[in-house]
């Protein structure tokens, strides 16, 4: 299969990396079109008021690459119209460093948004995640591979199962549908993790600006929020990641909800 593989964490981002090389491995066609920095927490936005340059790059991954200096949908919107030859099969955004479950975090969600832009082409699109603990999580955004072993190993194991699923999940999604399947993957993930069809969590995430500091300056303070989600519910993808799973959820935007 031929695919986009778009991120929000940046083209350096190992985990991306990580992404790229499994599918290589199993022989699909791919292009990488990546922020040049980081762009978390950005949604499906668009650089309406500034001007966005785009750079061929040589990250050793064996397939064309390109930065850009702007939002995950600017790097799917500009890849489709101006850089890739043709269109491809579908567009792969991810893996993302952290989770993106919950209903908070997906309509938030920089990965998520660049999967958006695919459907919104008419694509089958794919957000991947790499839950994470808080403790693992600041280690991470250091530059380079993971100075956490269990993090590699987690990624080896989560990466094979993407390039599993995958493939799968394309054929499965008829065009136009406006569909993006987002896969969140547990740590630690395993060879044997199983895979659970999820809704998205409701939680309630107030204040995530702390109060003004001396500067005048409110800054983010990161929190998961409370899930409200009765006991009996369907299972969400918190719960999920939880229990060791990994989460997919179907996002129907034709239907503002979620398939279960």
């Amino acid at each position: 299969m031929r695919f986009l593989i778009t991120n929000d964490d940046s083209l350096d981002c190992h985990f991306l990396h990580v992404l790229v090389l499994a599918l290589r491995g199993a022989e699909h066609d791919l292009w990488v079109v990546a922020p040049k920095t980081e762009q978390s927490w950005i949604g499906a936005s668009k650089s309406r008021h500034r001007s966005v340059v785009v750079e061929a790059e040589d990250r050793g991954f064996g397939c064309p690459t390109w930065s850009v200096t702007g939002t995950p949908g600017d790097c799917v919107n500009i890849a489709l119209a101006h850089i890739l030859p043709e269109y491809p099969d579908a567009v792969l955004s991810g893996f993302n460093v952290g989770l993106n479950a919950s209903l908070g975090f997906i309509f938030a969600s920089g990965t998520i948004g660049g999967a958006w832009e695919g459907a919104l082409h008419g694509l089958p699109a794919v957000a991947l995640s790499q839950d994470l603990p808080f403790e693992v999580f600041d280690k991470i955004k250091i530059p380079g591979p993971p100075a956490v072993p269990e993090v590699g190993e987690t990624l080896r194991h989560s990466a094979a199962h993407a390039a599993r699923m995958i493939p799968e999940l394309v054929r499965a999604t008829p065009g136009r549908s406006f569909i993006v399947h987002n896969l969140n993957f547990p740590y630690l993930c395993r060879a044997h993790s199983e895979v659970r069809r999820t809704v998205p969590a409701r939680v309630v995430v107030p204040g995530i600006f702390g109060p003004r500091a001396d500067d005048g300056a409110h800054r983010f303070v990161f929190t998961l929020g409370e899930e409200v989600d009765a006991p009996g519910s369907p299972l969400t993808d918190r719960r999920a990641l939880a229990a060791g799973q990994i989460s997919h959820t179907v996002l129907d935007y034709t239907k503002i909800g979620w398939m279960g």
